[in-house]
């Protein structure tokens, strides 16, 4: 077996415990509201968002154009000449260290951003290291991350105004129903709401991991052209339905009660326009943060009920995770390539 394929395994396997972990980190994303509710017992919750994490799967394996996250982040955001096994492999640990960073603090940050920051943060210490620190910005597609900056603000901000939008609406339509009439219809159609947002976080960030395993197989060589195989995108799919199965408690309690309180007709409203704010994005290849926007779908909810509802002291404490949640992971990415790449040798 070469060293090639070994390398190669190797990322892979880091790359399916990333996926891993954004399913294990991300679970209060799907499953807070709908456990804050207590619709669902957290394990009947965990099981319910990771079959439609599963299930979301089948788009990207019937068309190509359901992977295109995954082609946005294979070859959309780092330039190609600066990718190698060990950029990707550097990108991964970066990752995975902000993601079990935040998770131990108990705060809802995004492992897409760790991971596009990570990813971008290997590539430029490479430039860096092969032309100069002034020119680390060429490893960076300007194209590629416009989309995605513009979502870090677009992304909370939509899902804020759908959550609030859609708890008005509800107001209305059952303006002359009892709070009790409303939370057992509100009961079961959260099922639904449930089931969609976990099918849009699978959409979304599964392809994420896609995209990264692809980009491995086309740096060594095994792939002439970025082409996704169909065993890529059942184990990446796989991995991050395991991970959600397992569930990251500590941020379930902060999404779910701590920055405010939901009833089952809230946690409708939030789920729905959380999987709509998602889609939107994903549809247009875009990867977008479902921490971000199940948040903002949440403290809108909270807020149209009364604008004390919302913890906003917590909210703040949240957005400083997220603009700190690029920098971080790139720096971090940075300082695992100057490792391995002194470990190894370099490339």
């Amino acid at each position: 077996m070469s060293t090639t394929l070994i390398l190669v395994i190797v990322i892979v396997l880091v790359a399916l415990i990333f996926d891993y972990i954004n399913g294990f980190h991300d679970a209060a994303n799907s499953v807070a509201t709908i456990v804050a509710t207590r619709v669902l017992t957290p394990f009947q919750a965990v099981l319910w968002a990771a079959f439609w994490n599963f299930v979301a799967a089948g788009p990207a394996l019937l068309t190509e154009t359901g992977l295109g996250v995954a082609k946005t982040i294979g070859t959309g955001m780092v330039t190609e000449r600066y990718v190698t096994e060990y950029v990707i492999l550097a990108a991964l640990l970066g990752a995975i260290f902000w993601d079990l960073f935040t998770w131990y603090f108990g705060l809802p940050t995004s492992s897409s951003h760790a991971l596009i920051g990570g990813y971008a943060g290997a590539a430029m210490a490479k430039a860096a290291m092969i032309e100069g620190p002034s020119f680390m910005l060429n490893a960076i597609i300007p194209e590629g991350w416009i989309k995605t900056l513009i979502f870090i603000i677009v992304a909370p901000m939509l899902g804020m105004f759908l959550g609030a939008t859609l708890m008005i609406i509800v107001y209305w339509l059952f303006r002359k129903s009892t709070p009790t009439y409303m939370d057992y219809w509100f009961r079961k159609l959260q099922l639904v709401s449930a089931a969609l947002f976990s099918f849009s976080h699978g959409s979304n960030d599964a392809q994420k991991t896609i995209g990264i395993i692809t980009g491995v197989l086309v740096a060594a060589g095994y792939l002439p052209q970025f082409h996704v195989p169909g065993w890529v995108i059942f184990a990446a799919f796989s991995a991050i339905a395991l991970g959600t199965m397992t569930g990251g408690w500590r941020i379930v309690h902060t999404m779910g009660s701590k920055l405010t309180r939901l009833k089952p007709r809230g946690g409708f409203c939030a789920e729905t326009a959380g999987a709509i704010a998602i889609l939107f994005p994903t549809y247009l290849h875009v990867p977008v943060s479902t921490t971000h926007v199940i948040t903002g779908a949440i403290a809108g909810v909270g807020a149209i009920q009364r604008v004390k509802a919302v913890r906003w002291k917590l909210a703040q404490n949240i957005l400083w995770a997220w603009i700190m949640t690029l920098p971080a992971s790139a720096a971090v990415a940075a300082l695992c390539y100057l490792v391995v790449h002194a470990i190894s040798g370099g490339s």
